[in-house]
């Protein structure tokens, strides 16, 4: 099986396989944004403060993901590179290598960042019911990160060999035990824990997926088989792990801490405006997962063919990745217009919540296009193992130049809250052409492993 994808992708028909990748992984993004919008939904029939909660803490949760997230973008694109060489030895030897050191990684950052959550959350200007509830969201949340990162080796694993099918099966089947579990969990006429409830639903899914697939990958399940030999911590390769995955995982980081500092800069407009902004981003996520999808399945052709050393096939799979991210935005962008105003008022019933949020997600339509293209290049530069390059686009994008565009607007214009949302266009056409710039200049056809 797998050297029937290794073939597909290494000589098949490019518009053809870029779908065939997407495609699971679109539907993939599609049941965990629609665990995302379900989920807020249930909490926002507990309150806007209880709304507002979950997604201030989410850029940290997130933060504390993109470190897993990261160094397994440096596993799949070293799989995927073995694979292309026909190196299957490498590429086996680096998916156990990534399983083990992912597996302690979890551990460690889900101690450290449950003990000093309430630091960071008072750091961060969050008091009263607002305080209360992202804390409680934020630690079991935690609790529940090691099965994460579990679920990223696994995942990474398989899509560098190209198959995006099992991860994709596996996540639907969470995400039922999510949603399953959250009104239970949640409301009074289950459990009644509240935002509490949310944070336990999501954790024990997760937690009982990576238990299956330890016992599936033990038993040779999954098309995979790792024995406690391979577990055994080999110093070469997670050096090359943490070579790549460093930089992915600092860019990533990175940009989850300016979505975070955003987060602050949101809610200094007042908790109605942070409502809006968590509601928006939550349906905005709808729109971005064909984008998304077509972006890592280009990492896997990218990783592969670099492999194999064809580089031609490699640029006209970018091609092919942004020609396809354009007709996708446009689509979704059309669909949006036509419904943007009552998405909102499903969520909120104030009035200032929907108008501020209808808004804002007017703007993201007139950044799809340009968010296509910064998912394909980075795509593009993780699938070929150019991790710091993908890096200094993500923190580039936040730290030099939304968040000062943001400060600047908000303190010298009358813009008042729509100087976030105009920031977020400006800085995505400022990105997306130091990224050509990048493209152009050719540095990522050397190959990294």
């Amino acid at each position: 099986m797998d050297e029937k994808k290794r073939d597909m992708i290494l000589n098949g028909k490019l518009g053809t396989i870029i779908i065939k990748l997407a495609f699971p992984i679109m539907l993939n993004n599609l049941i965990q944004t629609v665990y995302n919008i379900t989920d807020t939904y249930f909490v926002s029939q507990l309150g806007d403060t209880e709304v507002a909660a979950t997604g201030f803490v989410w850029n940290l949760i997130f933060l504390v993901i993109s470190i897993g997230m990261g160094l397994s973008v440096a596993g799949r694109s070293m799989i995927s590179q073995y694979v292309g060489a026909h190196d299957e030895e490498s590429a086996r030897h680096t998916e156990a290598q990534l399983f083990s050191f992912l597996s302690l990684l979890g551990m460690a950052v889900s101690i450290i960042f449950y003990i000093i959550a309430p630091f960071i959350i008072k750091l961060m200007g969050a008091e009263g019911d607002l305080y209360t509830y992202s804390l409680v969201y934020m630690r079991i949340i935690m609790l529940g990160m090691p099965f994460s990162y579990l679920y990223f080796a696994f995942s990474s694993a398989k899509n560098a060999r190209g198959d995006m099918v099992t991860p994709m099966i596996i996540g639907a089947v969470s995400v039922v035990i999510n949603v399953a579990l959250d009104p239970v969990c949640i409301f009074d006429w289950g459990f009644g824990w509240g935002v509490a409830g949310a944070a336990i639903a999501t954790t024990f899914a997760r937690s009982i997926i990576a238990i299956a697939v330890i016992i599936g990958v033990s038993m040779g399940k999954f098309g995979m088989k790792l024995s406690i030999s391979d577990l055994r911590f080999d110093k070469i390769i997670i050096g090359k792990i943490l070579k790549l995955g460093i930089p992915a995982s600092v860019g990533q980081a990175t940009a989850a801490i300016g979505f975070t500092i955003m987060m602050v800069m949101v809610k200094s407009f007042g908790e109605l405006t942070l409502a809006a902004y968590v509601i928006g981003s939550r349906v905005n996520s709808v729109v971005l997962m064909p984008l998304m999808g077509i972006g890592w399945g280009l990492t896997t052709i990218a990783g592969q063919n670099l492999g194999a050393g064809n580089i031609n096939r490699v640029k006209s799979a970018f091609k092919w990745s942004i020609g396809y991210s354009m007709i996708f935005a446009v689509v979704g962008g059309v669909i949006m217009a036509l419904t943007t105003e009552g998405i909102m008022e499903i969520f909120s019933d104030n009035p200032i919540v929907i108008e501020q949020g209808t808004f804002f997600l007017y703007m993201i339509i007139l950044a799809l296009p340009l968010m296509g293209i910064f998912q394909s290049m980075i795509g593009l530069y993780q699938g070929t193992g150019h991790t710091k390059f993908s890096s200094i686009m993500m923190i580039g994008r936040l730290w030099i130049l939304r968040i000062p565009m943001i400060v600047i607007m908000k303190n010298f214009t009358d813009f008042g809250e729509r100087s976030v949302w105009y920031a977020i266009i400006l800085s995505n056409i400022v990105i997306c052409t130091v990224g050509l710039i990048g493209y152009l200049q050719g540095f990522w056809k050397k190959k990294t492993v």
